[in-house]
């Protein structure tokens, strides 16, 4: 990128993530436009008696802060979807902590190898982005019961899209359909970069060719900004 103005990077993804996103953003030498599509509800439901899980699974940090809020216990083996939610777990507490360093599907593999004859708590979000259920049948996983607990939920925001921007950061299934929904409008002329396939697809069904990352974190998602901000004219 060139020239004294940074281009502007609208992050759509939910607080506190989106003020992480920011500050790696300002690192890049680009400009963050936080305006979160979704907000984080916690839940508050009863526990089940956790002496009858083997381990815990976490898909995304927010149900790592849901769970911690709700009990002490920090002494179950904890599989992780990927560094950022490892990251979140052992900073609640957790000692034991895997990270499966991709998606739903490398979780569900990393279970699958790592338990037998095992009951796992998934604490999760209200309207999850997959089946863990399912995902631990595909990956072969061997007796192991996967007990699913809704434990947040993510609500739309009433947020307008920023002014102007540049790029747009898309972290999640749910915020891709938001943005598709109430604001293809603004999307003609930004690059778009999503974290995974499966949050290009509402993008994507509008005929727009949204960037997707070659691996499902962050890390993965804002490589690919410089270079491609770099090959456009700044929008005006």
């Amino acid at each position: 990128m060139t020239g004294a103005t940074p281009f502007r990077v609208w992050i759509t993804r939910a607080e506190p993530g989106a003020s992480r996103t920011a500050a790696r953003l300002r690192d890049m030498g680009l400009e963050p436009i936080v305006a979160p599509l979704l907000v984080v509800e916690p839940l508050t439901p009863a526990l089940p008696d956790l002496a009858a899980f083997n381990a815990l699974a976490f898909t995304s940090p927010n149900g790592v802060a849901a769970f911690a809020a709700l009990t002490p216990r920090r002494d179950h083996p904890v599989f992780a979807v990927g560094d950022a939610t490892a990251q979140a777990a052992s900073a609640a507490g957790f000692s034991d902590v895997r990270s499966a360093q991709g998606d739903l599907t490398a979780l569900a593999r990393l279970i699958a190898a790592s338990l037998f004859d095992a009951a796992v708590l998934i604490p999760q979000a209200e309207t999850p982005a997959g089946d863990m259920t399912a995902a631990l049948t595909r990956a072969g996983a061997r007796r192991v019961r996967a007990h699913p607990l809704p434990i947040y939920r993510t609500n739309p925001t009433a947020r307008p899209a920023p002014a102007a921007f540049d790029a747009v950061l898309i972290h999640s299934p749910r915020a891709a359909k938001l943005l598709a929904e109430h604001h293809a409008g603004r999307l003609q002329d930004v690059e778009i970069a999503c974290i995974s396939p499966a949050a290009a697809a509402p993008l994507a069904a509008l005929g727009l060719h949204p960037l997707i990352t070659k691996y499902p974190n962050e890390p993965a998602l804002l490589a690919i900004l410089n270079p491609t901000l770099g090959k456009r004219g700044r929008a005006v």
